[in-house]
This record gives C-alpha cells, structure tokens and sequence, in this order.
C-alpha cells in the first residue's frame, strides 16, 4: 500500500524523541526514511539502559518494540568519519528532506550543514530541531522537555500546587515539537512546488511549547491577574473511587454541568457552578461522594446521564481499550522475533491512509541495500 509520502526520501540524523517521532510520523505516511545512527552513540544508549549485557535476540525485540524507530531503514556509520562523506553526501543529493537535531553549529562543523548540503541539492528541505532554535540569546543553551516547557513559560502552569509547579509526566514539548516538525516540512515541501527550491525548517522546543500557554494569553488581558496554578474549578475533576481508581470529568458547559449535579443527587449545585465562594464545598463533596462506591458503579451512573467522564486508564488498559484499537491507536506490530505491541498512526486520512506499520530491525541491517542503491558497493 502506497501512503501520502510515497516517492518523498527522508534522511534522518535525528536521536531524540522530537526528531524521530517527526520522521514516524513521515515514515507511517509513505516516506521513504533512512536513519543514520551512529556506532558510538548507540554503544552509550545501549551501556545506559543495559542493553550491552542482553542476549542479541532480546536486543533485537527491544529494538522491534521501538515506535520510533518503525517503518525507517537503518544506515549505521559514523558521520564524523571521513569515510562516510561521500555515502551521506550521496544520500543527501537524492532525498527531498533532511532531519536533524545536533546543537546549533554541530552538524554544520562536521560539513553537513544547511549551505553546503543546499548546494549539494537545492531542492532539499532542511528541518533542524532544537531546544530553543538557531537564533536567539538562548541558542547554544542546552537541556530537554522541562526546560523548553520552563522557558516558554508552560511549566509555571502544570500541577495542582499552587505554591510549586512539576512535571507534566508526559513529554509533551517533545512531541510537540515533532508535530510542528511535519508540519513546518509539509509546508516546505508544498513551497517547493511553486519555488522549485527547498529551504531551512528551524523548530524549536521553547517555540512549540509557547502553544501550550494561549489560552492563558487568550483569556487574560492583564496577565498578572491571571488565575494561578491549579484546580479552582468544581466543574472539572479527578476523583479516587472506593477501589482505589480515578475517574476525571469536565462538564464545564452549563448544560453538562447540571446533568452531572442532577445524577450525584445535588441539583443545587447546578446555579452554583460560577460561584467562587461555593467551589471549595463542592468539591468536598465531589470527593467524598466519588471515595464511596467503586469506579464501575460511577461509569454506569454518568453514563447514563451522559456527562464528560472517563476513566483514568494505565498504559496497558489503554492498548486494551476497544476504542483505542477500533481506531487503529493499539496495534500488534509482526516482527522477526515474535509480534510486539505498539501505537498507531494519528494521522487517519480516507484516500491515502498510513502504510502498513514495519517493525524496526537491528541497527546497520540496511546497510548493504542502501550502498548497492547509492552505487557504492
């Protein structure tokens, strides 16, 4: 099956989740994506988790289990070698798109930045993806998620203290970041159309993550009277349940709202959702009421009122879930050692939908195939 992307190659210097979550995503809509991993790096990556000491089958379904790493070709060389110059080179003549994520400068001092490889092929797109961009005062700073998140000023708003922020939990500026990614690439390869030219794609983590304060700035002229962090709502909520679940609802439109009062016996509440002063009793009572009864006995009742809930599913309840797998989101991906599990696309298109998903196989397993294409062995 032939994706969206088909026929666009992608040559992927990437290691962190940004950049391969961008070229996942590419590499699940048809593009042809060759990662270059580097010997060395991999050998650290592997010592830190404990990879080096596992027998090679184990590495290698490890390496399956990886979906990131799905649908890419693996090209492992080491790109500082004089050696690998003219196969990368040859590489970038024939892609339509490189990825990167080194510092800003570091690619650039092993030959491989933005010029010369624009004019090795000018039709190349070149996305870079950083911490905090390729200009600015905080250029060469470095770091990951939290500190793109404390820099966009995101991080001040996540938790429930509201006398200290914490972490999301999740990496939310990395993927983020990947996503604009695709986008800002997209974009390039659509002016390219009319232009005949590539260009630089520079994302930046802190960029991406200034999204996540919007509507903060959207709802707040007076930023200094904007409401401080955590939950002042009684209409939102997480609640444990007497079997030690949670639940979360967010019936925040009036009409939601009253219905969610109507079927935890308190339609008083109802008129009271705006009111400041009420919201501190609601809540207590929202808490205590919830530590009553187990999860299931609320999922029916809010159910059949038909208010905003669900429950707080873990990782593996939600690749059970019978939604996340109707929509194609928790999948079992075959692989030379046995199947493995995995997310879907979360792209759906009707037309040209994601390929069939690939597992990844060893690094360098490639290797062979892409020197016979390139004309080098």
């Amino acid at each position: 099956m032939k994706g969206p992307l088909e026929g666009i190659r992608v040559v992927d210097f990437s290691k962190f989740l940004p950049g391969p979550y961008c070229t996942w995503l590419l590499a699940d809509l048809g593009a042809e994506v060759i990662r270059i991993e580097h010997p060395r790096e991999l050998a650290k990556q592997a010592q830190v988790f404990g990879w080096d000491k596992l027998p090679e089958a184990e590495r290698a379904r490890i390496r399956a289990q990886d979906v990131f790493a799905r649908g890419k070709r693996s090209l492992l060389i080491d790109p500082g070698a004089d050696a690998s110059r003219p196969v990368l080179e040859e590489l970038v003549r024939r892609a339509d798109v490189l990825v990167e994520d080194y510092r800003p400068g570091v690619l650039a001092s092993m030959g491989y930045g933005y010029e010369p490889m624009a004019a090795l092929n000018p039709r190349l797109v070149y996305a870079s993806v950083t911490l905090c961009g390729q200009t600015g005062p905080y250029r060469d700073k470095p770091g990951h998620d939290p500190v793109a998140l404390a820099v966009a000023g995101a991080l001040s708003r996540i938790g429930e203290d509201p006398d200290a922020p914490g972490f999301a939990g999740v990496p939310a500026a990395d993927l983020l970041t990947g996503s604009n990614a695709v986008i800002g690439i997209l974009a390039a390869l659509i002016a390219r159309a009319t232009t005949g030219r590539g260009q630089a794609v520079d994302i930046a983590m802190s960029d991406s993550a200034m999204a996540l304060i919007g509507n903060v700035i959207s709802r707040n002229p007076d930023l200094s009277k904007a409401p401080p962090r955590g939950r002042h709502r009684a209409d939102i909520g997480i609640y444990r349940t007497a079997d030690d679940r949670f639940l979360v609802t967010t019936d925040m439109e009036p009409r939601y709202w009253q219905r969610f009062c109507e079927a935890m016996g308190r339609p008083d509440y109802a008129p009271l959702q705006n009111d400041k002063a009420a919201r501190p009793g609601i809540r207590a009572f929202l808490e205590a009421a919830f530590a009553e009864k187990p999860l299931a006995h609320w999922l029916a009742l809010l159910a059949a009122a038909d208010t905003q809930f669900a429950p707080v599913s873990s990782i593996e309840e939600a690749l059970a879930d019978p939604h996340n797998i109707a929509r194609g989101m928790a999948i079992t991906v075959e692989s030379e050692g046995g199947p493995v599990r995995q997310i879907g696309s979360p792209i759906h298109l009707s037309d040209t939908p994601p390929v069939p998903p690939r597992a990844a196989r060893i690094a360098g397993a490639d290797n062979d195939a892409i020197l016979k294409e390139l004309g080098l062995q």
